[in-house]
């Protein structure tokens, strides 16, 4: 293989074609600066009109570090294997080289690009990217998610028509062997490849492997460079370009860091006033520790009319998209996520899915996170950990939300001290247990100029708003949580595309989960609540001096009774016995 330079605008170049698929057996992987290049734009690589259309439409200005690494690269054929933070753009990266291959390419339509994600929602994500770039291509483009619920029937159906694009989970790519032509395919991305063998799809990739022709491209992008990583690239890149690309302005993007030590209902005092006092603007992720608690927080924030989105495994897929989706429109500006790995995890288990697997690592509580991994969650500006993680990797990944594409970003952390657990089992949640170890792990695992601080929050000056506090969280009780949980769920069935034609035929039974949705509200509204009085504030500014307001009280209607007493009548027209009374005494006028 020719060695390559780089030009004046830091793009290689090649000095005599060469082959991609023979590469030089003892040559050392070339590493690419991770320098981004200056006045780069989209037109520079010479990208299909129609994507530039595209990607005007996207309002992306200019390319992100690495996409101006992968796509001149990727446009010459050369695998890539490239390591790049979350919200970097490896996304656009390898699809836009796979869309102007496909515009340029003379042959008949076939399928030449399978992309492999380890979940069904970064698989719909995918996709849906893929097409509203190629929105000004017409039918010259055409693209095909697998990861969906269809069953085999349907799937194959349109595989037949060789879609040019697939994009699938690696047990649905490799359990479509035969429908899914690999014959053709000249492009292969794995997406994600720090998830995949942790997902358990090791088989399935050596599956695709196999029945893969030699000569194909190959993008392995991910967000680290682990064993896994190392293990798929054994499977099927020989000598690949290595672009290890930190995040951009790195320094200028760590993210702030607190802690405040609490008691257990104090994560809900707390709360309230981050978000009721305005102490954090912006769009802001809370993560808390199970179902339970998302809906427990959901209902507690309601008291005081602050609203926020669910996003949690009960839920089915689309909704959870759907719920991600408003949230990044602003729709929502608080979204309180479930942090569980079964949120993604178990979306890559599939009917066809289920055949025996090795064994899986044991989960030791480090796994992923499974809302902070895989999710594009955009702008935003906060991440409150409710409940913390019990490892330091799930923390850094639920921090990464936040501090993304060049913006700066701030981490709080609820932690409970170990003489303050169990002291209020109404809010206790078992994996604050170990909050002080978790925390020393994640001081331990910091990276240069990275530090948590102890935001010195003054308890104090929140007593004047424990009793309304404390009104609130008792009316969120284990039914109101309980019946909240079964509401949405119906709501969500109610909205499903796939029973629209079940309900057509059995309108009764949408009028039985519409009759649900009109019950009162399963915790206790006060109105009340929804206003701060002033005199509460830091800083206790009196209320001003408004002048005389007339109370409205009803009119009493006067009756003679019997032997001419005064009798007081309401507004119900019943007789008040507690009003006849004369207040001057017996026989006093």
């Amino acid at each position: 293989m020719s060695k390559r330079k780089l030009n004046a605008h830091d793009v290689p170049e090649a000095s005599e074609p060469s082959s991609p698929s023979a590469p030089a057996e003892h040559e050392e992987p070339k590493r690419q600066s991770a320098k981004p290049a200056e006045n780069s734009t989209f037109s520079s690589f010479g990208l299909e009109p129609r994507l530039l259309q595209g990607i005007q439409k996207q309002k992306w200005s200019t390319p992100t570090t690495v996409q101006e690494k992968v796509i001149p690269l990727a446009l010459e054929g050369k695998d890539i294997l490239a390591r790049s933070g979350t919200g970097t753009g490896k996304t656009a990266a390898y699809l836009l080289p796979i869309l102007d291959k496909i515009l340029r390419r003379t042959e008949k339509r076939v399928t030449s690009s399978l992309i492999l994600v380890p979940t069904k929602e970064l698989a719909l994500q995918v996709s849906r990217l893929a097409g509203r770039l190629a929105a000004f291509c017409g039918q010259d483009v055409r693209i095909q998610n697998l990861a969906g619920k269809e069953s085999d029937v349907v799937q194959k159906a349109k595989l037949a028509e060789l879609p040019d694009i697939v994009v699938a989970t690696p047990a649905r790519a490799a359990a479509n062997i035969g429908a899914l032509s690999l014959k053709t395919l000249a492009t292969l991305v794995i997406d994600e490849g720090d998830l995949i063998l942790g997902y358990g799809f090791k088989d399935d990739l050596e599956t695709v492997s196999q029945n893969m022709p030699k000569g194909v491209q190959i993008f392995l992008m991910s967000a680290t460079l682990s064993t896994d990583v190392e293990a798929v690239q054994a499977l099927f890149c020989r000598d690949p370009v290595i672009l290890k690309l930190d995040d951009l302005e790195k320094d200028a993007k760590l993210v702030k860091q607190y802690v405040i030590p609490c008691s257990e209902p104090d994560k809900f005092l707390l709360a309230y006033s981050l978000f009721k006092l305005q102490l954090i603007r912006g769009k802001t992720i809370v993560f808390v520790g199970d179902v339970d608690r998302s809906y427990r927080l959901k209902l507690f924030l309601e008291q005081f009319a602050i609203k926020s989105c669910v996003l949690n495994s009960e839920l089915p897929l689309a909704s959870r998209l759907d719920i991600v989706e408003q949230f990044n429109k602003n729709v929502y500006n608080i979204l309180i996520a479930s942090d569980e790995t079964e949120l993604l995890g178990s979306m890559t288990k599939d009917t066809e899915e289920s055949r025996p697997r090795k064994k899986a690592k044991k989960d030791d509580g480090k796994s992923d996170s499974g809302v902070s991994r895989g999710i594009d969650f955009r702008d935003v500006s906060c991440v409150v950990n409710f409940d913390l993680p019990a490892g330091q990797k799930a923390y850094f990944h639920r921090i990464g939300r936040t501090a993304r594409a060049g913006k700066s970003g701030t981490a709080i952390s609820f932690m409970i001290p170990k003489d303050q657990y169990r002291k209020h089992k109404p809010t206790t949640f078992a994996g604050s247990e170990h909050d002080e170890e978790v925390l020393k792990k994640i001081e331990k695992h910091q990276q240069p100029g990275q530090k948590i601080e102890d935001w010195s929050f003054d308890m104090k000056r929140l007593e004047p708003f424990r009793y309304r506090f404390a009104d609130a969280l008792r009316a969120v009780t284990r039914i109101a949580v309980r019946e909240a949980r079964i509401k949405e769920i119906r709501m969500e069935l109610t909205k499903s595309q796939k029973l629209s034609r079940y309900f057509e035929e059995n309108p009764e039974e949408l009028e039985h989960l519409r009759h649900d949705q009109t019950l009162n509200h399963p915790a206790r509204i006060q109105p009340h609540l929804k206003h701060v009085p002033d005199y509460l504030l830091p800083g206790g500014r009196k209320p001003q001096d408004i002048g005389f307001v007339a109370l409205d009280k009803p009119k009493r209607r006067f009756v003679k009774g019997k032997a001419g007493k005064k009798v007081v009548k309401g507004r119900n027209g019943k007789i008040d016995p507690l009003k006849t009374f004369n207040a001057r005494g017996k026989g006093k006028k």
